[in-house]
């Protein structure tokens, strides 16, 4: 993880979080290595040896999504799981779920 992903999975989630401007959010991805802007999401795909890994996987970030009290969503198959953070409430990415991403790549280290 880089000092950067580290100081963003550093922060907690604040309620109300308010929506990323598109250049606070392209700054952010920066820090944030494959995780891709798709629609109103921030979004990135891990790969596993098996379905076991997969949802062993699946099962941290749901342990991490309740810890800071935001959940993703999560597309789950056999040896691959999509991980997708937005805010519904502010009808699109912010600071909560740029720092949701940088949290779960802290389980991948």
């Amino acid at each position: 993880m880089t000092d950067a992903t580290a100081a963003l999975a550093a922060q907690d989630c604040r309620p109300d979080a308010p929506k990323l401007a598109d250049a606070e959010l392209t700054a952010h991805l920066a820090a944030l290595p494959g995780w891709i802007h798709t629609g109103e999401a921030l979004e990135k795909e891990f790969r596993f040896p098996d379905f076991a890994r997969t949802i062993a996987f699946v099962n941290e970030v749901a342990a991490l999504a309740e810890r800071c009290d935001h959940h993703p969503d999560m597309g789950v198959h056999y040896g691959r799981c999509t991980v997708a953070w937005s805010t519904h409430s502010a009808g699109g990415i912010t600071m909560n779920d740029v720092i949701c991403a940088a949290k779960v790549e802290g389980l991948r280290s």
